[in-house]
């Protein structure tokens, strides 16, 4: 709306902006695609074992850490020497990634397309946006109802829970600078600073002592 009025006043159709002024909305603040957790990958890989083209879709997802756009792109003609290089469509960034025995044994078992790893029921590659939508249906028949993007989400996660440094993490995804990396570690280093001092909470100097009636008492706590 605004930058049509502004089009409008500028061309003399109006002799004023309405919209001069007015802030934007706050957006309501999320995360965004939930990210998948292991408990959905072992779903996922139960509905969908080795050999069957959904098992594909997830795992060049997964191992890759590619966007749902670069992924469908992704074919042999990338891959030299085990390593797989591409430009991404998003920012034109080049990521090699070394295809991993897991993902190389996916790929083995198939099927895959000639050109795309990643293909429909008849062999044919997929837009983005028609892959979103058929993995998103392979997803909920495996009872998980989260989407592509996701995987990258878990891919990333695992990167940063494994040790894995901001330029790293920068040379898998594609992004640049350091916030996206440092979202993902931070995250990580929470999740086992928690773990690491979570007996701190514990009073190591409280006892509790059994009252004869068979009550547990406290020390310092006086019978009532």
């Amino acid at each position: 709306m605004r930058a049509l009025f502004r089009w409008a006043h500028k061309v003399r159709h109006i002799k004023h902006d309405p919209t001069a002024g007015v802030e934007n909305p706050a957006r309501p603040k999320n995360e965004g695609f939930k990210p998948w957790n292991e408990e959905d990958v072992c779903s996922y890989e139960q509905r969908w074992p080795l050999g069957t083209r959904q098992r594909v879709w997830l795992d060049v997802l997964l191992y890759t850490g590619l966007r749902r756009g670069d992924s469908t792109r992704l074919g042999r003609q990338h891959v030299r020497h085990g390593t797989a290089t591409l430009t991404t469509e998003k920012t034109g960034t080049v990521v090699s990634l070394p295809i991993l025995p897991v993902l190389q044994r996916t790929l083995d078992a198939g099927p895959c397309g000639d050109l795309t790893y990643i293909v429909g029921a008849k062999g044919q590659p997929f837009a983005k946006e028609a892959f979103g939508n058929v993995f998103r249906d392979a997803a909920r028949e495996a009872g998980v109802s989260k989407s592509a993007h996701g995987l990258r989400k878990i891919a990333a996660t695992r990167c940063a829970e494994n040790g894995a440094t901001v330029p790293q993490m920068n040379a898998i995804f594609g992004w640049t600078g350091e916030r996206m990396a440092l979202h993902y570690i931070e995250a990580a280093n929470r999740k086992k600073m928690a773990a690491d001092a979570m007996h701190k909470l514990m009073n190591e100097n409280r006892t509790s002592i059994v009252a004869p009636e068979g009550k547990v008492r406290h020390s310092g706590q006086k019978d009532q």
